[in-house]
C-alpha cells in the first residue's frame, strides 16, 4: 500500500485541516504508532495509527458532529457543477430545538461517509477525528444500511456476486450484506466505503 502525506490523511480523517495538521506536527503533538512525528511533508502508510497529544485531544472534546438529512441535489462536500452543498442546509430555520440561538461554528467540517448528488438520507459533518475515525476509519466495524433502486433483473446470482464476489480498482470488496427488496429494489449493508461504491457495484453485475 502506498504511503501518503501525513497532514494528507489526518484531513481525510477528519482529525483537522491539512494547515491545523501541518501546526500541529510542527509543535510535536501529532504521533504514529506512538512516535512523536516533528517533520513536515512525513508520509506515512495509511493504516497506521495517528495519535493527538492530552492538548490537542482537550481542543477536540470541543468539536462538533453533525447529523443531516441531506436531500437530493446537494453534494456531500464541496460544491460542484453548479449543485450547492449540503453544509448550505445548516440555517438556523433548520436547527433542532429553539431558533433564535446562536448558529453553531462551521469550520473544518468534514464528511464522514459521502452520499451522491442524486443520493438522500443521513450525512454526518464533524470535527472530531475520532468520529470520523469510528466511522470510516479502515479499522471501522459500522455497518452503513442503503436503499437503492435499480433497472435490470435482479437474479439470486447477482445478489450472490453482489455479496462476496466482486473487486474494485483491483481490490477485493470486504463481505456485504445484500437483499432484494420488492422487484426493483435492494438494501445493502456496507462496512467499507468507497467512491460511488454502491453504483459500480450494481454496474458490475448488469444492474444500473
Amino acid at each position: 500500500m502506498s504511503e501518503v502525506r501525513l497532514s494528507k490523511l489526518m484531513s481525510e480523517m477528519g482529525l483537522c485541516s491539512r494547515r491545523e495538521a501541518d501546526r500541529l506536527i510542527e509543535t510535536g503533538q501529532v504521533f504514529v504508532d506512538g512516535v512523536a512525528i516533528t517533520q513536515l511533508g512525513t508520509r506515512i502508510s495509511p493504516d497506521s495509527e495517528i495519535t493527538l497529544s492530552t492538548a490537542a485531544r482537550q481542543k477536540s472534546d470541543r468539536l462538533m458532529t453533525i447529523i443531516l438529512n441531506k436531500p437530493p441535489g446537494y453534494v456531500s462536500g464541496q460544491a460542484e457543477r453548479g449543485y450547492p452543498d449540503a453544509v448550505s442546509l445548516i440555517t438556523r430555520s433548520n436547527l433542532y430545538g429553539p431558533k433564535d440561538g446562536q448558529l453553531p461554528r462551521l469550520g473544518s467540517l468534514n464528511v464522514a461517509g459521502r452520499l451522491d448528488i442524486d443520493s438522500s438520507g443521513l450525512l454526518v459533518l464533524t470535527q472530531d477525528g475520532r468520529v470520523a475515525r469510528q466511522l470510516i476509519g479502515p479499522n471501522s466495524k459500522i455497518k452503513k444500511s442503503y436503499r437503492v433502486k435499480v433497472h435490470g433483473h435482479i437474479t439470486p446470482n447477482c445478489l450472490e456476486q453482489l455479496r462476496f464476489g466482486l473487486e474494485l480498482d483491483g481490490r477485493t470488496l470486504r463481505q456485504a450484506t445484500v437483499k432484494q427488496a420488492g422487484e426493483d429494489g435492494l438494501l445493502f449493508e456496507l462496512i467499507e466505503g468507497r467512491k460511488r461504491q454502491i453504483r459500480r457495484m450494481c454496474q458490475a453485475v448488469g444492474l444500473d
